[in-house]
C-alpha cells in the first residue's frame, strides 16, 4: 500500500527558504580612477557566483584559512537555486549494487566522448566525498532502512546512480552550503556583478564590478574594485544566449568574462536541449516523472484546433506512449534517438510544431490518444521496460495525473507554488536550451589556462558530448573542493594584487562600451543574439546557416566594439556590459560549431547536423523525413576537443586530444604517499588544460 506523504513534508521540500544575508560589510577604502571615486574591497580569493559550486569553493577555502569573498549578481537567484534540471541529482557510486566501481562510473560520465578521462575519474571518485559532506551539512538525501542511498536511473545512466530530494534538490544544496558559508563568516556581496578581470600576464589583480549600493555623485554607474590575486569563476552557464531557454532570467554566466580575459575555451559545440516550460512563465525541465506519467501531448493552431501530432510520428499507440515515458530518463535531445522511432523523435516533433506556429501542451488528465487504426492506450500494452518500471513503482492508476501524484507528488506541488495547477489544466511547453557542456578549459584542479583563474560548475568545460543526469551538479561540488585545495596549497606563491594601475587602463575601455551615437540598444542586441542562437544553433543545424550566423555575430561584435550598447540610464551600464559579453559568447559558440561542421563533424549530443547526403534518416509513421537527414558522428571526433581563444582577428580555433589515464598512473600507496605529504601533487607539470 502506498504511503501518503503529509502536506507539511511536501511543503518543506518545495518551499525552501534561503538564509538571510547579514548586513553588507562595506569598505572604508576608496580609489580615484578616470575621474570616478570607487569603493575598494580586498580578499585573498574572489569567487564570481553564489550557486552550489561557488559556495562549495567558498566553504572549502574558508576552512583552509583563505580570506575569500563571494560576488553574486543575485544571491540565491541563479540556476542552482532556481532551475529545474538534471541539477536535481547527484551520483552515489559507492552504494550501487550492480558491480559498479569508480572506473565504471567514470566511463559512464565520459561515454559520449570529447571528455578528458582524468576529469571523469575525478568526478567519479569525488562524488562520494561530495555526497557525504552535503549530508553532514544537512542535505536530506533519501535512504533505505539499512542506510543505503535511494537511487534511480537518469539520462545516459544504465546503472541507476542518481538520487534526489525532489525537484528542489539543488536549491536545498545551495541552502546548506550557504548556511555553512555564513557560519564561517564568508562575506557574500549581493547585487555585485563582475564586469572585467584585471589580468596582467600570469598575474591577476582583481576585478571591476558593479554594485547598485556604490552609486553616488562621483560614481554614477555604481562601479567598484575588488583586489584579489586569485579568482574562481562559478557564475554558471550563458543562459541568456537562447530565446528558447529554460534558464531563469538574467543568467549571463562567466563565459564572456573568460573570453575577455583571454582564457582557453573548450567544447563550446556541446550543449543540452530538451522539453521544458518556457522562461517567460515558470521555467522548469519536464523530465523524470512528468513524462513517465505519460500525459497526452498535443498542439493548438491559431484557430484553436487541437492536433495529436505525435500520432503522425509513431506507428502504434504502444510505441508513442512508451517513448513519451522514456523521455523521463532520456530527456536530452540526441540525434541518434530520432532513428528507429526512438524517444528524440518526440523532441523533433515538438520543435517542428513550434516552428510551424503552433503551441504545444501536455494534459495530465488525458492518456495519450490512440494512433489512427490502432487500439486505445492501455497500461497492459506498453513496451516491456515501461510496463516493468510502472509495475515496480506501483504507478498503475488510470490517469496520468494520478500516476504522477503516486510517483512524485512534489512535482505537482512545485507548479502550484507558481499558480499553475497541472492537475486542473494543460501545461504549455517547448524544446529549450538547458545546459552548456563546454566552457572554460581547466586542468585536474579546476585551474584555467591562466594560473590565477579557476573555473568550476557550468562555467567549466569539463563535460563531454553527453553526461549522466546529475553529473553537472556533482562536478561543481567535486571541482569546487579541488580548486579550493589547490588555491590553499599554492597561495603562498601568489604575488599581492595591485589593482590601481591595471584598473586605470581597463576602466576607460569598459566605459567606452556604454553607448555612443549609432550604438545598438540593449533590447536590439538581446533580440538579435537570442534569435540567431535559437534559429541557427538549436537542435537542427546546417553548414550554410551556421556559417552565415558566424558572419552576422562577428558583424554585431564589430558594431559593439565601435559604438558600444545604448542605455537609457546609468543603472543599465552593467547590463550593457553583460550583453556585450553575451554577443562575444555567441560568436565563440558559433565559431566552434562552424569549425566542427566544416571539418566534417557529424551529429551527436545536442544537435543534428543536417546534410542532404547524410546517412542518418529519421523515419516517421508517415514515411522518411528527408528534411531531417543528418550526418552521423565520426568515431575519431570522440577523442578530441575543439579549443578556442580570442585574438585580434576574432577567435583562434585549434584541436587537442582528450587527456587519458594510463595503467602506469594507477595509484600505489608507498610510492605516492610522499607526494601527498609534501604537496607535490599540486605541482605536477602535466595538469594544465
Amino acid at each position: 500500500m502506498p504511503i501518503q506523504v503529509p502536506q507539511h513534508i511536501l511543503d518543506a521540500l518545495t518551499d525552501v527558504d534561503m538564509p538571510r544575508l547579514p548586513p553588507d560589510r562595506g569598505t572604508s577604502e576608496t580609489i580615484n580612477i578616470s575621474g570616478l571615486r570607487l569603493p575598494l574591497y580586498r580578499a585573498d580569493c574572489l569567487i564570481a557566483g553564489s550557486g552550489a559550486a561557488g559556495l562549495r569553493a567558498a566553504v572549502e577555502l574558508a576552512r583552509r584559512g583563505i580570506a575569500v569573498a563571494v560576488a553574486s549578481q543575485s544571491a540565491w537567484g541563479g540556476t542552482s537555486a532556481c532551475s529545474g534540471s538534471d541539477k536535481q541529482t547527484i551520483h552515489t557510486a559507492n552504494t550501487a549494487d550492480r558491480g559498479d566501481d569508480f572506473r565504471a562510473m567514470a566511463a559512464a560520465i565520459g561515454a559520449g566522448g570529447a571528455m578528458d578521462a582524468d576529469a571523469a575519474y575525478i568526478e567519479s571518485v569525488g562524488s562520494v566525498r561530495s555526497m557525504a559532506s552535503l549530508q553532514y551539512l544537512g542535505l536530506p538525501l533519501p535512504q533505505d532502512p539499512l542506510g543505503g542511498t535511494l537511487r534511480y536511473q537518469t539520462d545516459h545512466d544504465d546503472v541507476g546512480r542518481a538520487t534526489s530530494c525532489g525537484p528542489r534538490t539543488s536549491r536545498l544544496m545551495v541552502k546548506v552550503l550557504a548556511e555553512e558559508a555564513l557560519r564561517l563568516s564568508v562575506p557574500i556581496y549581493n547585487q555585485t556583478t563582475v564586469l572585467r578581470l584585471l589580468v596582467d600576464g600570469d598575474r591577476l589583480h582583481g576585478a571591476i564590478c558593479a554594485r547598485p549600493q556604490a552609486r553616488a555623485e562621483g560614481n554614477p554607474f555604481g562601479l567598484c574594485l575588488f583586489a584579489a590575486p586569485v579568482a574562481v569563476l562559478a557564475g554558471g552557464g550563458p543562459g541568456e544566449l537562447y530565446r528558447d531557454s529554460v534558464y531563469p532570467n538574467g543568467c549571463f554566466g562567466t563565459l564572456g568574462l573568460a573570453i575577455e580575459a583571454g582564457l582557453d575555451l573548450v567544447n563550446l559545440t556541446e550543449s543540452q536541449f530538451g522539453i521544458g516550460t518556457r522562461r517567460d512563465g515558470f521555467p522548469w525541465n519536464l523530465s523524470g516523472t512528468y513524462v513517465q506519467a505519460m500525459p497526452h501531448i498535443y498542439s493548438v493552431d491559431a484557430e484553436g484546433r487541437e492536433h495529436p501530432f505525435l500520432a503522425d510520428y509513431y506507428r502504434s499507440t504502444q510505441e508513442l506512449a512508451s517513448n513519451i515515458f522514456r523521455k523521463g530518463y532520456q530527456w536530452p535531445f540526441h540525434a541518434t534517438r530520432m532513428l528507429d522511432f526512438g524517444s528524440s523523435l518526440v523532441d523533433l516533433a515538438i520543435a517542428r510544431e513550434t516552428a510551424a506556429g503552433r503551441r504545444v501542451f501536455m494534459d495530465f488528465n488525458r492518456n495519450p490518444l490512440a494512433v489512427a487504426g490502432d487500439r486505445a492506450f492501455d497500461l497492459d500494452r506498453l513496451d516491456p521496460d515501461v510496463r516493468g518500471y510502472l509495475g515496480t513503482a506501483g504507478a498503475t492508476q488510470a490517469l496520468p495525473i494520478d500516476r504522477l501524484r503516486h510517483m512524485n507528488p512534489l512535482s505537482i506541488e512545485l507548479y502550484r507554488r507558481y499558480k499553475i495547477d497541472i492537475a486542473a489544466a494543460p501545461l504549455e511547453f517547448a524544446v529549450n536550451n538547458q545546459h552548456m557542456n563546454g566552457g572554460i578549459a581547466v586542468d585536474i584542479w579546476g585551474r584555467s589556462s591562466h594560473p590565477a583563474l579557476y573555473a568550476i560548475g557550468e562555467a567549466a568545460g569539463t563535460h563531454g558530448v553527453t553526461r549522466p543526469g546529475g553529473a553537472a551538479l556533482n562536478a561543481g561540488q567535486v571541482f569546487g573542493t579541488r580548486a579550493a585545495e589547490h588555491i590553499a596549497a599554492t597561495f603562498a606563491t601568489q604575488a599581492p594584487a595591485e589593482p590601481d594601475r591595471f584598473a586605470e587602463a581597463a576602466l576607460p575601455r569598459l566605459l567606452a562600451l556604454i553607448g555612443r551615437p549609432g550604438a545598438p540598444t540593449l533590447d536590439a542586441v538581446r533580440d538579435e543574439v537570442q534569435a540567431r542562437m535559437s534559429d541557427a544553433a538549436g537542435i537542427l543545424c546546417d553548414a550554410a546557416t551556421v556559417r552565415r550566423a558566424v558572419q552576422d555575430a562577428r558583424a554585431l561584435n564589430a558594431r559593439i566594439a565601435d559604438h558600444g550598447i545604448a542605455t537609457d540610464r546609468p543603472s543599465e551600464a552593467a547590463r550593457a556590459i553583460q550583453w556585450q559579453q553575451m554577443a562575444l559568447a555567441s560568436e565563440a559558440v558559433l565559431t566552434a560549431l562552424d569549425h566542427y561542421i566544416a571539418a566534417g563533424g557529424g551529429s551527436r549530443g545536442a544537435r543534428a547536423i543536417l546534410d542532404p547526403t547524410g546517412d542518418g534518416l529519421p523515419v516517421s509513421a508517415q514515411g522518411p523525413l528527408e528534411a531531417v537527414r543528418f550526418r552521423r558522428e565520426r568515431p575519431e571526433d570522440r577523442d578530441r576537443q575543439i579549443v578556442l581563444r580570442r585574438n585580434d582577428n576574432g577567435f583562434r580555433v585549434t584541436e587537442r586530444p582528450t587527456r587519458s589515464i594510463t595503467q602506469a598512473e594507477r595509484p600505489f600507496f608507498e610510492r605516492d604517499w610522499p607526494a601527498w605529504l609534501t604537496g607535490a601533487i599540486y605541482r605536477t607539470a602535466s595538469d594544465r588544460p
